[in-house]
């Protein structure tokens, strides 16, 4: 018989048997289609040794005007800043808002010799477990100097909380010493929420904020979540936490963050602020700033609480007074201070800048319109009213962040959307915003005045599984609904799914509100990344641990094995950016290797299967003899040789199982192989071209399948088009 050719079609189909998807792929690790055929997808490498705290769930890449390039990291207990240098070894920097400020009282702390615990008395606010807090002004007691950030640790009572200090405290031991002055105050970070989300949708559920904004919290732990939502404005940052408040990141008050700009407070009728650092970068009249101290401000100032800049000349930059409005009066102080002051670089409320008017409390999430420069939120307060509807969405005045009261001299408003109990999920699409509900999604397009922004239902009866599940490429929307896929290109159609079934039969359906969707444009690629049913617990909650790829130019998917928390694809960084377990951020499509966690990478298991295929005609039983591989080793990278493996799989028929041996009659052999470039390292592009053609094995059956696979440091590999040598070997079996 001649030389049978193994060419396949590409993607994964695994909606019905291996044989009736003949000429097809079943499986698939860490493999994509290009041009037709499979090939070991890029690795990744770490932006960054550096961590964060939590799981990232929100990510967002811009550049401020001095060409920052700043990439926003929401995490279920911070938020920070993450900037590139010029070694692509970016740091995070805290700006997670501040909810609650104030002078704690004389004395508030007590410690126990030979413990590092410290109780805290606080009668106004009370944190989480969890939570954390930054204490200024206290004065050392018994070897505890606590200035500085902590976490809770436990709650005592209704009124106490507790801490653990860096060091024990020295007095005599079970000793109990009370102290910290008398100008000791506390900033709570916004409460740290939980690593996943609830699924439960509709009118008022989830329990973000339990206690009220700034209130006493009536359990120990925060059971609400933390998903942000964020989008830059201009070259500030909107973000804010699902059913929370929304803040502003200025760019202008951190043109270092590696270094805070430093100041001096004059005591003085009024007090003057001098910049000490960074004083060749203005801050405008009236910009919203908060002060961090290693020790006391000047009083009655007090950390983390927003002044608003004051000259008393237009053209005057630096030093200036402060105020406690905007263009209001300039404050006094009646005492020096101690330490160092810096500016903040924390996010501060929106409605706290100047201007602000009627701006939303809380909302699930929100954007920044593309046409004419709009602030949206979605689920929200509606206007004059402070009861939260799910369904509500408000847009402040064009070009504004702050201006959010209607009015004839103003393009502000909002509507409330009818089909559905709540709002899941927002995309930026080319000339509309789509809104997606718990039943139908929406169109809402840019009207000019009088209505400003009208919406038009697109399709009802339709789903989406999460907040993060749609995506936007090449001038279409993907999104993932709760039993099927979905896309958007002028109507709503049901998106073809050749492994809908695999997908949707091993699904965590309680984890829904993790699963995320995101773009790898360069490869023409939409990716969703779930929770399965036997995913790996941290903490008790599961992992995401499979992803799915749809691609819309080989029209094609298939799956694999990775853990992600969050994924970016930005043009305005080398490579998309993605989130690990490990709590760093990574370079996706750099290298061949696994770099989460060092470099160099480890290996990448990666492999895939086709279905069943008849050897010749699948009537007579046949024997192989040889395989000519074609494939190409480019790109690889290994120190030794590339290498993967090439394995036959024979069958006598469908249902009959792979044999075991796999050789049947005559000698039993592994049909296992491995295909080895021809020279060693460093390979130039012929060499890599070059491998051992011929295979010698000795399989039997009427049926196959192919596995190709490799697990090799520095090895990239795309498959070609096989060949086998076939020849008759009868009807029955041996």
């Amino acid at each position: 018989m001649p030389l049978q050719k193994i060419a396949l079609k590409p993607g994964v189909n695994r909606e019905n048997t291996r044989y009736t998807n003949e000429g097809g792929y079943y499986e698939s690790n860490l493999v994509r289609f290009r041009q037709g055929t499979p090939e070991k997808i890029g690795g990744w490498t770490q932006i960054s040794p550096n961590t964060y705290t939590g799981l990232c769930r929100s990510l967002w890449n811009w550049t401020t005007l001095a060409n920052a390039n700043l990439i926003g990291v929401g995490t279920e207990a911070k938020f920070y800043i993450s900037q590139a240098t010029t070694t692509q070894s970016d740091n995070y920097y805290d700006i997670t808002p501040i909810i609650s400020s104030h002078i704690l009282g004389t004395n508030p702390i007590s410690t126990t010799g030979g413990s590092r615990e410290v109780i805290v008395t606080d009668n106004t606010y009370h944190p989480y477990i969890g939570d954390y807090v930054i204490f200024s002004g206290m004065t050392p007691v018994t070897g505890i100097t606590l200035n500085g950030q902590y976490q809770v640790t436990r709650l005592p009572s209704s009124t106490t909380y507790a801490v653990d200090a860096i060091n024990a405290a020295t007095s005599g031991t079970g000793v109990i010493t009370a102290g910290g002055g008398s100008v000791a105050y506390a900033a709570y970070l916004l409460n740290v929420g939980n690593i996943t989300t609830n699924t439960t949708t509709g009118w008022n559920t989830g329990t973000w904020g339990i206690g009220g904004w700034g209130g006493v919290g009536t359990t120990a732990i925060n059971t609400g979540t933390k998903l942000w939502t964020q989008y830059n404005f201009g070259q500030n940052l909107l973000l804010g936490p699902k059913k929370g408040a929304m803040y502003m990141w200025n760019a202008a008050t951190a043109p270092t963050l590696a270094a805070p700009t430093t100041v001096t407070i004059s005591n003085g009728t009024p007090a003057v602020v001098t910049l000490t650092s960074n004083t060749t970068n203005p801050l405008g009249d009236g910009t919203a700033i908060m002060f961090e101290t290693t020790e006391a401000l000047p009083t009655p100032l007090q950390p983390f609480t927003v002044y608003y800049v004051k000259y008393t000349s237009p053209s005057t930059s630096n030093p200036f007074n402060l105020s406690l409005t905007s263009g209001g009066v300039a404050i006094n102080t009646s005492s020096a201070g101690s330490g160092t002051h810096t500016i903040s670089i924390r996010a501060i409320p929106v409605a706290s800048l100047p201007g602000a008017s009627d701006v939303p409390l809380t909302q699930n999430t929100l954007i920044v319109s593309d046409a004419s420069k709009f602030t949206f939120v979605f689920g929200t307060n509606e206007y004059l009213s402070t009861t939260f509807n799910p369904m509500a969405i408000r847009w402040s005045d064009q070009e504004s962040l702050t201006q959010w009261t209607p009015a004839i001299t103003n393009q502000a408003g909002g509507l409330v959307l009818s089909h559905g109990s709540s709002i899941q999920a927002v995309l930026q699409a080319r000339q509309e915003i789509l809104v997606y509900t718990d039943a139908a999604v929406y169109s809402l397009q840019y009207l000019g005045a009088p209505y400003v922004w009208g919406s038009q239902i697109l399709s009802d009866n339709i789903s989406i599984v999460s907040q993060n599940a749609a995506s936007y490429t090449n001038g279409v929307a993907y999104w993932m609904g709760q039993d099927k896929f979905y896309k958007y290109d002028g109507r709503v159609q049901t998106l073809r799914c050749d492994l809908r079934q695999f997908i949707y039969d091993d699904i965590d359906r309680t984890q829904f509100g993790q699963i995320f969707s995101s773009t790898n444009e360069g490869f023409n690629e939409v990716w969703w990344f779930y929770c399965t049913k036997n995913a790996p617990q941290l903490n008790g909650v599961p992992q995401i641990d499979r992803y799915v790829v749809y691609n819309y130019v080989e029209d094609a998917w298939y799956y694999g094995s990775m853990s992600r928390t969050a994924w970016l694809d930005s043009s305005l960084r080398p490579y998309p950016v993605a989130a690990t377990y490990a709590q760093n951020l990574v370079y996706h499509e750099n290298g061949v290797d696994d770099g989460t966690n060092s470099l160099p990478g480890t290996a990448m298991n990666a492999w895939i299967t086709t279905s069943q295929f008849d050897i010749g005609d699948g009537h007579n039983f046949a024997f192989v003899w040889r395989m000519l591989p074609d494939l190409t080793f480019r790109g690889s990278t290994a120190n030794t040789t590339p290498a993967l493996t090439m394995q036959l799989q024979p069958l006598q028929n469908s249902g009959s199982g792979y044999n075991d041996p796999k050789s049947i009659g005559g000698t039993s052999l592994d049909a296992t192989q491995s295909v080895v470039a021809t020279n060693t390292y460093p390979l130039t592009a012929d060499q890599l071209d070059k491998y051992n053609g011929q295979i010698n094995i000795r399989v039997r059956g009427r049926q196959m399948s192919m596995r190709i696979e490799s697990n090799q440091v520095g090895t990239q590999w795309q498959l070609g088009a096989p060949r086998i040598d076939i020849r008759p070997d009868g009807r029955r079996g041996g």
